[in-house]
């Protein structure tokens, strides 16, 4: 089992110097506060070194403060409402240069997506998507932006992609139709809807496909039930799941299944390039 870092944190208290201790007493009283927190921003707030922030982290286990804010983001996500995440960012963010801060966020996220994904994870992924049946492209909320993004690029080029919009009742008769040989392509993000765990663990057990998951990491819990998992970097600077990490592996997906099979998408295009012209569709 998994540890709960703010346990162990006061677990360690007694081990701990007395610049340590000042530490872990901000820590514990202001969790939230400090999962969203850079390491500067943290020694700042308490008044001591970067250094001595390090130092506690390697005293409780982790190789850095990095890890040690993943464990304690993690611990504390489903805890989180969008309200408070915006609350503990606002202390943190110095608005005068906010459109930097925003791009380096993002900038941030995309860094987070290629250290999470393996190279056996994403050519697994290509693999799946280009073996299927039939592909069903699934997401709520904030991620349904990605899960259109996906399934808009993906359907310009196969013919056998569908979005299943999960809250909808009308998709049941969608979801009789999934087989073995299907692949669901699900998007779930903090703080995980029921909605779209409850029906892709639903698709799996009684129509037997299988799942590619684009979600944030491995404590999602659709990952048991996943055949392969693309964790993606998701923060941001206010009170949302930030999308830049997960379009940016929806980009590699439907860039991967273009350069797969050139003359097949190429006549594809071409013929979508007609149908377009003839409804006069551009301006």
């Amino acid at each position: 089992m998994k540890k709960n870092v703010l346990t162990v944190l006061e677990q360690e208290m007694p081990n701990l110097t007395a610049a340590q201790r000042q530490i872990a007493d901000y820590i514990l009283k202001n969790a939230v506060e400090v999962s969203f927190l850079t390491l500067d921003q943290l020694s700042g707030l308490v008044g001591t070194s970067t250094t001595t922030v390090m130092r506690l982290t390697f005293n409780l286990g982790y190789s850095g403060y990095a890890e040690f804010q993943k464990d304690l983001q993690e611990l504390l996500r489903n805890r989180v409402a969008p309200g408070t995440r915006l609350e503990a960012n606002l202390k943190a963010l110095e608005r005068k240069s906010l459109l930097v801060k925003c791009a380096e966020k993002q900038i941030e996220n995309i860094q987070e997506t290629l250290d999470y994904l393996s190279d056996e994870s994403v050519a697994r992924s290509v693999e799946m998507i280009m073996q299927a049946r039939k592909i069903y492209v699934v997401g709520v909320r904030t991620s349904f932006t990605a899960a259109y993004y996906l399934y808009q690029g993906l359907t310009r080029i196969l013919d056998n992609c569908e979005l299943l919009e999960i809250d909808t009742g009308a998709q049941i008769d969608r979801i009789l139709n999934i087989t073995p040989q299907d692949l669901v392509i699900a998007f779930s993000f903090p703080r995980y809807a029921r909605s779209i765990v409850e029906q892709v663990k639903r698709i799996t057990e009684q129509r037997g496909a299988k799942v590619m998951l684009i979600t944030d990491s491995y404590s999602c819990p659709l990952v048991n039930v996943a055949d392969v998992t693309l964790p993606c970097g998701c923060g941001s600077l206010a009170y949302h799941n930030s999308m830049s990490g997960a379009i940016l592996v929806s980009d590699f997906l439907i860039t991967s299944i273009t350069v797969q099979d050139p003359v097949n998408t190429k006549k594809r295009l071409e013929e979508s390039e007609v149908l377009l012209k003839s409804m006069n569709y551009h301006v």
